[in-house]
């Protein structure tokens, strides 16, 4: 009998060891059988920001900052978003908010860093989005917003933004304190019940956020992140997803575990058929 090279194999320990080896399994799919789909990633949404020249002029307030844009994300088939802290002025209040001003809500135009949370006739509790998607939503504390995240089981994903710099590295002690207080403390008081990641883009803030959170026993915060699969540049008005076609796909194929991606909607339905 003429064995084949995994039987011819097995014998072959069988002589040596003097142990029964089963002939290695030909991994294949069988003629008309369908190869099985790979597993889906995680889907964080992110609220797209315009490019080009004064995007601030076209920004329509997309971000996933509020109970609203987080009800949609969730509703769009998130398993998580992926959002915006600043600080107030003096580092006194962790805020949900993307842009370096209040452009986009109501009352004076001032910048995020100059004004306080509840106190000051230009004080940021309180003041609504006036335009895009969730006009009419308040400002949310960073307490507050990952409650309403968890609330959802959505997952959080968070960008220290750098204007925040102007406190988390100040040259006063007590400011410089207080602010990080504002940016560690609510994580630590939520990280046995939820998972929270955070990052920031900012250099000079890269090195003393990874010590602070590792410091606090937070280290788990800096990763599992998720991988950014759009290949076109947010506008406004959206582009169409289908220019993102080509990068999704590429991705895919890679079997990310986790993805972040601004056409949050627009992804989910593409996955369809393509993963399990």
């Amino acid at each position: 009998m003429r064995l084949s090279k995994a039987g011819a194999g097995a014998a072959l320990m069988t002589l040596v060891l003097g142990v029964p080896v089963a002939p290695a399994a030909v991994a294949s799919t069988p003629p008309g059988a369908v190869a099985a789909l790979p597993a889906c990633p995680q889907v964080f949404g992110h609220g797209g920001y315009p490019t080009g020249a004064a995007p601030w002029q076209r920004d329509r307030i997309r971000q996933p900052n509020n109970p609203r844009a987080l009800a949609q994300q969730k509703s769009w088939g998130a398993d998580g978003v992926e959002a915006d802290l600043q600080l107030t002025k003096d580092g006194t209040k962790g805020v949900m908010w993307h842009n370096a001003t209040t452009n986009g809500l109501t009352g004076t135009r001032r910048a995020v860093t100059d004004v306080r949370w509840d106190t000051g006739a230009d004080r940021l509790k309180g003041r609504t989005i006036t335009r895009g998607p969730y006009a009419g939503q308040t400002v949310h504390t960073f307490r507050d917003w990952l409650d309403a995240a968890r609330a959802k089981s959505l997952i959080p994903l968070v960008e220290l933004k750098g204007e925040a710099g102007q406190s988390l590295l100040n040259g006063d002690a007590t400011v410089r304190e207080r602010a990080w207080r504002e940016v560690i403390a609510p994580v630590k008081e939520r990280i046995a019940g939820q998972e929270i990641m955070i990052y920031t883009r900012n250099a000079a803030l890269k090195p003393e956020l990874a010590r602070r959170l590792d410091a606090a026993g937070l280290a788990a915060t800096r990763t599992r992140h998720p991988a950014w699969v759009d290949g076109v540049r947010w506008q406004e008005p959206p582009p169409a997803a289908a220019g993102n076609h080509d990068r999704w796909r590429s991705t895919l194929d890679r079997a990310p575990r986790r993805v972040a991606t601004s056409w949050t909607k627009d992804y989910t339905n593409w996955l369809k058929g393509k993963c399990a």
